[in-house]
């Protein structure tokens, strides 16, 4: 039984000599085999540690020796023997979890005394250098002749790049990291995501700069990217439109959307509440959605987009006389809070729930509406606002909805008043 994990090894004895520990563990192959004792000529078990200065291991001696396990952080990968001799804790960390579990069994069945038969022993010799050596943390592939086709990117990869190297699609042993908390693939020809990016569970940084995306897939917004994505950048690829999902990736902080061909920014975009930072210039905004104006940002950017000058009499008219009963029974669902689910209504009915739009009486309304644009300077969702033209302007045309031509005329009204004062 070997276990690669990292290792301190602490003496209780030494606060009693007014001493600390290093506090650092260092990078170890941890065996349990057989080993017979020289003086004695008889045969025990022994859990051996060998590092990488000390290669040929130090040996402890496991039958009857172990006085308790620590093991409340086993799922993380850490964990900690206690000795009764000599006086000294071992402390494993940065293990496998699983592995850690069958180790800690086999220490658990020879401090019993188990038949050796039983345990899964291996032999106590000495390890190799690159046995003991540091697991990578980052690997930077800038150049297509030094990506790895033959052998297997490191299993202990926190952060990846791989730019310049042509790929189209994303190789799937990138996908087995489960420890990869970055992943920079910019700079290829990326057509498609595939979903089982999703998988990783630790992911919080994706860089997907110029390649050739034509779509977001709604799954990868629908996995556990929701909990960690913190930046994404799409910059730079063939984009139309972001699936409305997009807006469960609530842990987005910094999103980078620019050069792309978007026509709209996703309807409830205002869900993100933790976004501090949004660029999206050089698209084909005209509009910005509604739930804009719910974004708090530190930075904005939507410079040349080809905003038009807004004007509140310009309007879409999606009305009927009087309201189908079906809009009148959503918005009654809404405004009055009622609980809903596919477990009681059908999908296509929550689907069009989630689509809501806020009138200025307060109110709600699903598919039938007046629907005009109003100038909302950008100032009000974002600290810093790159100008959105060279002339200098700071305002976009935002969607302004209402439930009915009462509250549109109210409306008017009040724009009148305004601009005849």
């Amino acid at each position: 039984m070997k276990l690669q994990c990292d290792v301190e090894v602490v003496n209780r004895m030494l606060p009693s000599f007014g001493m600390k520990s290093r506090g650092k563990g260092l990078r170890a192959v941890v065996s349990i085999g057989k080993h017979v004792d020289k003086t004695t000529q008889r045969s025990n078990i022994y859990m051996m540690i060998c590092t990488a200065k000390d290669r040929a291991g130090s040996k402890y001696k496991l039958r009857d020796n172990i006085e308790k396990f620590f093991t409340w952080f086993v799922e993380e990968g850490k964990a900690t023997v206690r000795l009764k001799e000599p006086a000294v804790d071992i402390c494993l960390s940065r293990a496998d979890a699983h592995s850690l579990k069958n180790f800690l069994s086999a220490a658990r069945l020879a401090d019993r005394g188990s038949d050796a038969s039983s345990l899964p022993l291996s032999t106590l010799t000495p390890v190799r250098a690159r046995d003991v050596e540091q697991p990578k943390r980052k690997l930077a592939i800038v150049s297509r002749k030094d990506y790895p086709f033959t052998s297997n990117f490191p299993y202990s990869l926190e952060q990846l790049q791989v730019s310049y190297c042509k790929l189209s699609l994303v190789d799937m042993r990138m996908l087995s990291l489960k420890a990869l908390r970055k992943l920079d693939l910019s700079n290829n020809h990326i057509k498609k995501l595939p979903a089982t990016i999703g998988d990783l569970g630790c992911l919080a940084e994706l860089v997907l700069h110029n390649n050739h995306l034509e779509t977001f897939s709604e799954a990868l917004c629908l996995s556990t990217l929701q909990k960690t994505l913190q930046h994404l950048d799409l910059s730079q690829n063939r984009l139309q439109s972001l699936p409305a999902q997009f807006c469960q990736l609530r842990g987005l902080s910094n999103l980078k959307l620019d050069d792309n061909k978007l026509v709209c920014l996703p309807f409830h975009i205002g869900r993100l509440s933790k976004l501090r930072f949004l660029s999206a210039a050089h698209n084909q905004l005209t509009l910005l959605p509604e739930d804009f104006r719910k974004l708090s940002l530190e930075n904005l950017d939507l410079f040349g987009n080809p905003f038009p000058q807004a004007n509140s009499l310009d309007h879409v008219l999606q009305l009927k006389f009087p309201l189908p009963l079906q809009e009148l029974a959503s918005r009654a669902v809404v405004n009055l809070r009622i609980p809903y689910g596919p477990h009681l209504i059908p999908a296509h009915l929550c689907r069009e729930l989630e689509v809501t739009k806020s009138c200025t009486c307060g109110r709600i309304c699903i598919s039938y509406f007046v629907r005009t644009a109003v100038s909302m300077n950008l100032h009000q969702v974002s600290h810093t606002v790159v100008l959105v033209d060279d002339m200098g302007g700071t305002n976009a045309p935002v969607q302004q909805h209402f439930c009915s031509l009462t509250c549109y005329s109210q409306f008017l009204d009040n724009c009148l008043q305004k601009g005849l004062r």
